[in-house]
């Protein structure tokens, strides 16, 4: 806050003034150049950009009894309007200090109401709930609080070495429940590989018995269709080749060798034709 005691008097963009004549309340004064009366009059200036405030470290005591230094950071700005400049300076005597010390009240008492575990995990919804506590005050001073951040947590020393053992211990734990993952899955793979290939090698082995029955059935289909009606003459032609290599008496006929195979001696009928033929009397 600046005072203007002058006679004449420029206020910046940002700036919103009131005016007091013989100390009471005269007129709402807005940016631009202005007069007023020397001694008898004065204006006060407030700042209506954000102002950066820190909230100082603080140790608190959680609802399970650990105690932590936390601080945090807020934004807060006087609202422009006349009314609320009005209430700046005469519902609060230093508003930042007020400010200041009510956000430190009230974090105490929001990290008062968790545990340790909860309060690491929860610092938008503490920075949140700070910020509503401190718009139903600050709206009486004319201000209004944008924002509220948690800067630092700090737990003590040995919760901090405790907490450091468990994560390790989490991470350790991961790493060897992915290793157990991995290992199963390549097993399950290299199965699944095996079935594959014993299942190919199964549907070879079918394909190549298939192809033997269906030779097997071509072949008898073949011996069915060019053999079974010339079996007869295929046999006499085996008949005469073994009488004509064992000098076999044979009988010629216009219709070509007709040989009766007889092995060691010649069948009856034969014998006496040919012996009818050669001029002999049958035995």
């Amino acid at each position: 806050m600046r005072i203007i005691r002058s006679a004449m008097y420029t206020l910046q963009p940002y700036e919103r003034g009131i005016q007091e004549t013989l100390g009471q309340y005269w007129r709402f004064v807005m940016p631009g150049l202005g007069f007023q009366i020397p001694i008898a009059q004065i204006i006060r200036v407030r700042d209506i950009r954000e102002h950066t405030m820190d909230i100082p470290p603080q140790a608190v005591i959680t609802k399970d009894n650990v105690e932590i230094r936390v601080d945090g950071i807020m934004w807060v700005r006087p609202s422009p309007d006349e009314e609320n400049i009005k209430r700046t300076f005469y519902n609060i005597d230093d508003w930042k200090r007020a400010v200041t010390q009510l956000a430190m009240t009230n974090l105490r008492q929001e990290f008062g109401d968790l545990e340790l575990d909860e309060s690491l995990v929860a610092r938008e919804r503490i920075a949140d709930s700070l910020k509503a506590v401190l718009n139903q005050f600050a709206d009486e001073w004319g201000l209004v609080v944008s924002k509220v951040e948690i800067m630092l947590i700090d737990p003590p020393e040995d919760i901090k070495m405790a907490m450091h053992k468990q994560k390790t211990a989490e991470q350790e734990r991961r790493a060897m429940r992915l290793l157990a993952t991995g290992e199963f899955e390549a097993a399950e793979q290299q199965k699944l590989a095996m079935i594959q290939r014993a299942e190919g090698e199964r549907q070879a082995a079918i394909n190549v018995a298939e192809g033997k029955a269906e030779a097997i059935r071509l072949v008898n289909q073949a011996a069915q269709k060019y053999f079974v009606g010339n079996a007869q003459a295929l046999k006499q032609m085996e008949m005469t080749e073994i009488a004509l290599r064992d000098n076999t008496k044979v009988v010629i006929t216009e219709q070509g060798i007709s040989p009766t195979l007889l092995l060691g001696s010649l069948p009856v009928s034969v014998e006496s034709r040919l012996g009818h033929e050669a001029g002999q009397p049958p035995e």
